[in-house]
């Protein structure tokens, strides 16, 4: 799957995008980011919407090693 991080999110992990060949739940996938990431990401992470394929999942759904997840940091603006 493609996971693709905006704004401050990309910011955390240092990078904009990255590739994970696997189908894991949402809610493991959150895990395993937030490992990999460290521990300013996982704070990120905890305000972070994330959708897959354009649709918020619940941390139990499987998320396809074909997907694209994004993670999207709320947005301030007007």
């Amino acid at each position: 799957m493609k996971i693709r991080y905006f704004a401050g999110a990309a910011e955390a992990a240092g990078r904009e995008e990255q590739q994970i060949d696997d189908s894991l739940t949402l809610g493991i996938l959150r895990q395993r980011l937030a490992e990999q990431h460290g521990a300013e990401f996982t704070r990120v992470l905890a305000r972070c919407a994330v959708l897959v394929d354009g649709e918020r999942l619940g941390d139990d759904a499987r998320v396809p090693d074909t997907a694209t997840v994004d993670v999207l940091p709320p947005f301030a603006g007007g």
